[in-house]
């Protein structure tokens, strides 16, 4: 199973790049949020998902450990294939649409596209409790500043979520502690509060 792949992004287009490792071209399909964040050139670092099905193999890719997990988490909801989860993810940023999913707010959720109604009510009643408590309340439909020490990028929360706290956990953890410190400094006291 392929895990990330770094290298540099040689084609990009609205919803996949190519990004070249070594001279091996591999095409990621990308939430909007993340192609509008790279340009040709690029040295990055994707997180993947490969996903193969009967006819045909697709791999996914996710600018962060959390948006990878909470992918995993939305194609675990009946109902919604990979395809939908990265229209949902397309919606904001993890974050933001992490929010939505904690506020149960499927309006918000249904906005993506292939995704309707009842689909944005199974992946908010699948998912509300394991995505960890709302870092801002009220409706997601506006853009908003993350009051919260768990930002949409946030590299404390990518480490909890490698050493393998679940989502919903490593945001908890994160909650209490100062989000101007090193990430060092809160990965520790993350831990400590376990």
């Amino acid at each position: 199973m392929i895990a990330h792949l770094a290298g540099t992004i040689t084609e990009k287009f609205l919803t996949s790049v190519i990004i070249d490792v070594h001279g091996v071209g591999y095409e990621l399909l990308i939430a909007t949020p993340d192609a509008e964040k790279i340009n040709l050139g690029d040295e990055v670092k994707f997180y993947t998902y490969h996903a193969i099905r009967e006819n045909s193999e697709e791999l996914f890719g996710f600018s962060s450990l959390a948006a990878k997990k909470l992918f995993q988490m939305l194609i675990s909801v009946n109902g919604v294939g990979p395809k939908a989860a990265m229209a949902i993810l397309s919606l904001g940023s993890t974050e933001e649409v992490r929010n939505a999913i904690a506020n149960t707010d499927a309006a918000f959720i249904a906005k993506a596209a292939g995704v309707g109604k009842k689909s944005a009510e199974r992946v908010i009643v699948d998912l509300r409790d394991k995505v960890g408590a709302p870092s801002h309340y009220g409706a997601t439909d506006t853009k908003f500043t993350l009051s919260s020490s768990v930002g949409p990028e946030d590299e404390a929360l990518d480490a909890l979520i490698a050493l393998g706290f679940p989502l919903k956990e490593a945001s908890a953890a994160l909650a209490n502690v100062d989000p101007n410190l090193p990430t060092e400094d809160r990965i520790k006291l993350a831990l400590k509060q376990r």
